[in-house]
């Protein structure tokens, strides 16, 4: 325990240092490498969901063309942190317009451009043309749509997607051998389901496990993440089907304080376990439906105890 807790970060640790330790991405690797290779980068637009290498990359491309000392042709920045137009306008193209090292340009990162305010995103893309010479831009976003169009037309698109359940498994068999823990098959998909291709959650979750024990278990990784195991989930909607409301209702609760659920928690594990009953597959359709309509009020802020029980009411009366 002494170890992981005084050692790095396993999402550093880990981190893959050149293209032939990157996993996955190959449609989008192969691509990169070749424009590294001829030295002919553009600029770019690196979209897809968090957790699935994007900022890994653009890492690699920098370490690729500029060395050991790459950090004086790269510059970082995390754009849901600095955010306004006087950061494009000061920062950035001070950074932009000074004149590259070699004669390979250099390269700004920024990273979560899609929360950069659209004054921001229109001082940006006058930059981006007038300095292209010295500084080419690498945006990283998971969501392209929320990147103006002048932006996207000038960037080279690249849409990331999660990772499989193979390239996830050969990560964790990656993490596990180098650190020496113990877990079993049937552990190592538990992890890759609740990891959903976030490769940066799957190694904070092992991380987290390995602080605490060597041998990691499926109980623990429950624990760790704050779900609740799939039978009681199961066991909440069959007694709701069955027309046993109140009972339902007391074992919802009971299963949200025993693990510290919210509602939204909840209820994403709930809507998995309807495909498990055994009922028409029509009011399967009419609960996953009705899970969408309960999820939206609560993201909107009403009260989560009094629409799970409009859930399981309606459950109820499904179920017959």
């Amino acid at each position: 325990m002494e170890k992981n807790m005084q050692g790095k970060i396993w999402t550093e640790k880990f981190r893959p240092a050149n293209f032939k330790d990157f996993i996955g991405q190959k449609h989008i690797v192969d691509k990169i490498r070749s424009m590294v290779e001829n030295k002919n980068l553009p600029h770019q637009l690196y979209a897809g969901p968090a957790g699935v290498g994007k900022t890994s990359l653009i890492l690699i491309v920098a370490k690729e063309l500029f060395g050991e000392n790459w950090r004086e042709s790269v510059l970082e920045l995390n754009a849901s942190d600095a955010r306004g137009i006087d950061v494009i306008r000061n920062e950035v193209k001070n950074f932009a317009r000074t004149k590259a090292f070699s004669d390979i340009p250099k390269i700004c990162i920024l990273d979560e451009a899609d929360s950069l305010t659209k004054e921001a995103q229109q001082a940006l893309r006058r930059t981006m043309e007038v300095y292209s010479n010295s500084c080419r831009f690498c945006l990283l976003a998971n969501y392209s749509s929320k990147i103006i169009e002048p932006i996207q037309s000038r960037c080279a698109i690249f849409r990331f997607k999660p990772l499989n359940k193979e390239e996830l498994k050969q990560i964790v068999e990656n993490v596990v051998k180098t650190e020496g823990i113990k877990i079993n098959d049937k552990t190592i998909d538990l992890i890759i389901d609740v990891s959903s291709g976030d490769v940066r959650r799957l190694t904070n979750i092992l991380q987290s496990c390995a602080s605490i024990s060597k041998e990691i278990t499926e109980n623990l990784i429950y624990d760790i993440v704050a779900a609740a195991h799939p039978k009681e989930v199961k066991e909440i909607v069959e007694v709701a089907t069955s027309g046993n409301f109140i009972g339902a209702r007391e074992k919802l609760l009971e299963v949200m304080l025993k693990h510290g659920l919210s509602g939204l928690d909840i209820i994403k594990q709930i809507q998995r376990e309807i495909w498990n009953l055994n009922i028409k597959d029509e009011n399967k359709l009419k609960m996953v439906e009705k899970c969408g309509e309960i999820e939206f009020r609560l993201v909107e802020g009403s009260d989560e105890y009094v629409q799970l029980e409009a859930l399981l009411s309606q459950f109820a009366l499904y179920g017959k």
